[in-house]
């Protein structure tokens, strides 16, 4: 029987790059609200970020090795506002992050995944992101992170 972490190990032996569970994004109606809701699960000192170019506002607690975000938009007008509005508040997208993010794109374009980000741009604390479409992950909207190193 194989465990998870050979089976992560075997993953990252295939690929050549790193594969590790960086966050999930959950869309929220009221981020002090939200902020709130979380508390009594041993979510505090959320640190809030705005991302005017992506038209949200996001709380992000650590778990663990991993982040979760609460995010809520900001223009009414916005894709995570239309999400919003579509299927309510809950889980919007899981990430992973990857060390060399060009790269990883190029493998997976290659490999037939169809890609929402055909090159990286800017997310959270200067990193590098880019989004999967949900049909290439089984209905789940995936996102990858490179992490800056500054």
């Amino acid at each position: 029987m194989t465990s998870v972490h050979n089976a992560t190990r075997d993953a990252t032996e295939a690929t050549g790059q790193r594969l590790d569970l960086h966050h999930v994004g959950i869309v929220v109606a009221d981020l002090d609200d939200a902020v709130t809701r979380y508390a009594p699960l041993g979510f505090v000192a959320a640190e809030r970020i705005d991302l005017p170019e992506q038209a949200v506002r996001v709380a992000v607690f650590v778990a663990g090795p991993g982040v979760v975000e609460l995010i809520q938009p900001t223009d009414l007008e916005g894709p995570i506002a239309r999400y919003l509005e579509k299927r309510g508040e809950g889980m919007h997208h899981v990430a992973y992050r990857v060390d060399d993010l060009p790269a990883t794109l190029d493998r997976l374009a290659a490999a037939g995944v169809r890609l929402i980000d055909n090159v990286p741009r800017r997310g959270l604390h200067g990193s590098r992101i880019a989004f999967l479409h949900p049909e290439s992950c089984a209905g789940v909207l995936t996102e990858l992170v490179e992490v800056s190193d500054g």
